[in-house]
């Protein structure tokens, strides 16, 4: 049977939590009285037969299996025996008792207590409704021998309680979780595989208990007891594989990407969607300073921006100092850990290091607002999915880096012609597409840059390399892009400029150049002193598709208007293509 409980921490208004209460106080007692006229019980000396119906029914109650957050237990086989013999009143009070049993092997929150009304009202009605259907077609009480009519009223009563609950269970859902609609569930398909499994032994529990009386619930009831545990570990044990087999899935995604920012946004993304949490963060480790780079709160990811801060407090500096993984199941089992920037409602806490080549790259922290949220499971294939989450950053890293050294000058730290040249390719695209209206290229050249390096030495040249670069990129970081095209030559693309306006820019370049000294150490008699010096550039100037239609062409044309225009004009000049 299904326990209108999710798990999943939803919390209700007050009020409508105390309107549940009050609606439970008035409905319980005439739903009570309803059961007692429909059939007055006849307990005829066997309240020990009930007491013993009763423990069986709780020790059952207490084997639940967790299925989407909603606990399922197969009480109904004895309670079917407890209706057929004793009468609807007695089964609603034993079924009620149960539950409360099941609620509280499930650990429900103080604030959550609103589920204890919620659950008694949705079995009081489930009983209710399989009782009317019982006597409307002509089910009684008491010894009844086996026959058609017999089977079809035990049938009709199963039926009638299975669906009812299903529809009370789903409207639940609807009306107070706004959870869509849905009867085809996992936990739809487990009670209904398990209740024709348990019936079964409920008729035949029935049927010795009328030849042996009592002794029945020993021969029956046992088996049924490891019945129920029997699935739940089967259940748990299925759920493992389960979780084995995602986080399978989830590491080739993981070590598949080659970009960290998408490693960390799929970790994240699956790891808060199979394990449910409250918050979820991923902290990268370094230099012995600790920063969240990924946190799940209030149902979102979001990429933190905090400082690094130093691994003295919190269970990430817990975890920092211990180096392996914690599980706690309430929150007074790491009250000693302080100041936690977890949020105050958190109770159980995941907390796993990241490692890689033995050495601490990350902590990855799982909270949940519900005491006892996780098990040992969990823990295991967090601390697996870790595992593929240092390989895969490492890979990512490593490839960022080598990409990184093949797009960019070693000396400068700007782009290079390779990456120049893709970028080239990749802007003439959107130009046919018409997603910019043109491209303007820059291509600058240091004059008389051989004099400088015989006059000064090549590290005073390397030293004008360098900060010719950084100028230019602090000019232009966001407004295009700068690569070294080779030697002393730099190139500048910029999207979305005329000619006119393209010319001006590269007049502004030229007086940056020439009218700023550069500061170069110069070596002379074992002494090192700063000079300043003065160089220029010529500045050749090619636009498409103005002047180009391809990017071979739009390099070549900035580089003849640079070599034709500026430098055999005298230097130091601006020049634009001319065809």
């Amino acid at each position: 049977m299904i326990v209108g409980c999710n798990l999943g921490g939803v919390i209700l208004d007050k009020k409508v939590q105390v309107g549940l209460w009050l609606c439970w106080l008035i409905v319980t007692p005439i739903l009570l009285w309803v059961a007692y006229q429909l059939a007055p019980p006849t307990f005829n000396g066997l309240e020990v037969d009930i007491l013993a119906f009763l423990i069986l029914m709780c020790l059952v109650s207490f084997w639940p299996i967790i299925i989407n957050e909603t606990p399922i237990f197969y009480v109904q086989g004895v309670s079917l025996v407890v209706f057929l013999y004793f009468g609807l009143f007695i089964e609603m009070i034993l079924t009620q008792i149960a539950v409360i049993v099941l609620l509280l092997k499930v650990r429900v929150n103080i604030k959550d207590l609103y589920r204890y009304p919620l659950n008694s009202l949705l079995f009081s009605l489930g009983s209710l409704g399989g009782a009317v259907v019982f006597y409307m077609i002509g089910g009684t009480h008491g010894r009844v021998l086996f026959s058609d009519t017999f089977l079809t009223t035990i049938i009709s009563y199963e039926l009638t309680v299975f669906l009812l609950n299903q529809f009370l269970f789903n409207i639940l859902q609807l009306v107070i979780y706004k959870k869509r609609f849905k009867i085809l569930t996992k936990s739809f398909l487990w009670e209904f595989f398990t209740s024709l499994i348990i019936f079964p032994i409920g008729i035949a529990l029935y049927f010795l208990y009328l030849e042996v009386g009592i002794e029945a619930i020993i021969f029956i009831g046992t088996p049924l007891l490891a019945l129920s545990i029997i699935l739940t570990l089967y259940y748990k044990t299925q759920q493992i594989n389960h979780y084995l087999q995602q986080a399978s899935e989830i590491g080739h995604q993981l070590t598949g990407r080659l970009n960290i920012k998408n490693v960390l946004d799929i970790f994240m993304d699956k790891v808060t969607a199979m394990i449910p949490v409250e918050a979820a963060y991923i902290i990268d480790v370094d230099s012995e300073k600790l920063r969240i780079v990924r946190k799940y709160e209030n149902g979102t990811i979001q990429i933190d921006t905090e400082e690094p801060k130093s691994p003295d407090r919190g269970l990430s500096g817990h975890v920092y100092v211990m180096r392996e993984s914690i599980l706690f199941h309430s929150r007074k089992e790491w009250r000693h850990i302080h100041q936690s920037q977890l949020p105050h409602t958190v109770e159980s806490v995941i907390g796993v290091p990241v490692m890689r080549n033995q050495d601490l790259i990350g902590i990855v922290i799982l909270a949940s607002n519900k005491k006892h949220a996780f098990d040992k499971a969990q823990l295991m294939i967090i601390d697996l999915l870790s595992a593929y989450l240092g390989v895969a950053v490492e890979n990512a890293k490593n490839y960022e880096e080598t990409k990184r050294q093949s797009e960019h000058c070693s000396l400068t730290g700007l782009y290079n012609y390779r990456y120049l040249e893709n970028k080239l390719e990749e802007n003439f695209l959107s130009l046919n597409q018409r997603k910019v209206e043109s491209l303007s290229l820059i291509l600058l050249d240091i004059d008389h840059f051989k004099d400088v390096n015989d006059t000064y030495g090549h590290h005073a040249g390397n030293e004008v390399l360098i900060q010719l670069a950084n100028r230019l990129l602090k000019t232009f970081r966001h407004r295009g892009i700068v690569a070294r095209y080779g030697g002393e030559e730099f190139v500048i693309l910029l999207a979305d400029y005329t000619k006119a306006e393209t010319i001006t820019i590269a007049e502004e370049v030229r007086l940056l150049i020439s009218n700023t000294p550069f500061e170069i150490e110069q070596s002379l008699h074992n002494t090192n002193t700063m000079i300043s010096i003065f160089i220029t550039a010529s500045i050749g100037v090619a636009i498409a598709p103005e002047d180009s239609e391809d990017a071979i062409s739009l390099v070549r044309h900035a580089d003849r208007a640079m070599y034709i225009g500026a430098k055999r004009a005298g230097r130091n000049k601006v020049a634009e293509y001319v065809s």
